[in-house]
């Protein structure tokens, strides 16, 4: 990478951090500059806009997200293997990999549920790439004959984001120490239910 790509990466880097804890609206180029120690007109050669930041930082976590979280995934065996280690991997993600504020995903959902404009379009963009991947990864588990042929794949995608969600909101909201114990229970039921018997 070039100096200026390098200044890019490492300010959409902090800023993905202080999105996380102070939100994507709370988050303002001047107040980014402050934080960096850069210049506002400089930042501004960067982003133009609130806006095109906010749409940046989205794009930056969903590719750190996909190599921290996906594509490590993507490299256990086909089916059951390959689900463990997303669902291992999002609880990785929000214990350890993000965190100052949490899951910038889950942060700014709450934000931009009510708000539109190309801030949330991506976000919506991410979350539907993310339940597709959930999905595929049981319809695979299907085609490798460790679930069910009777499992509702869309389904399955549905109950393990909602578990990812309710750890994200028992665990740093409720500050519940089972958060995570409940989590794993919850996710193993699910699995148990969609796991044929033969396997």
């Amino acid at each position: 990478m070039r100096k200026g790509e390098l200044t890019h990466q490492a300010i959409l880097e902090r800023a993905i951090q202080l999105a996380s804890r102070l939100g994507l609206q709370g988050l303002s180029i001047g107040g980014l500059a402050d934080e960096l120690q850069l210049s506002k007109s400089g930042l501004f050669a960067h982003f133009r806009s609130k806006t095109s930041l906010q749409v940046e930082i989205l794009n930056a976590a969903t590719a750190l997200f996909t190599e921290r979280v996906i594509r490590p995934a993507l490299m256990q065996p086909r089916g059951e293997p390959r689900l463990w280690a997303l669902f291992e991997g999002w609880l990785a993600w929000e214990k350890e990999l993000v965190p100052e504020g949490g899951c910038i995903f889950v942060a700014a959902a709450t934000e931009l549920d009510d708000v539109p404009g190309p801030a949330r379009d991506r976000l919506v963009q991410t979350q539907r790439d993310w339940l597709d991947c959930l999905a595929q990864g049981a319809r695979i588990a299907i085609s490798e004959r460790h679930f069910l042929d009777t499992v509702d794949v869309e389904q399955f995608a549905h109950e393990m984001y909602a578990m990812f969600l309710g750890f994200h909101h028992s665990a740093r909201l409720m500050k519940d120490p089972r958060a995570e114990q409940r989590t794993r229970r919850a996710f193993e039921t699910l699995m148990r239910d969609s796991r044929r018997s033969d396997c």
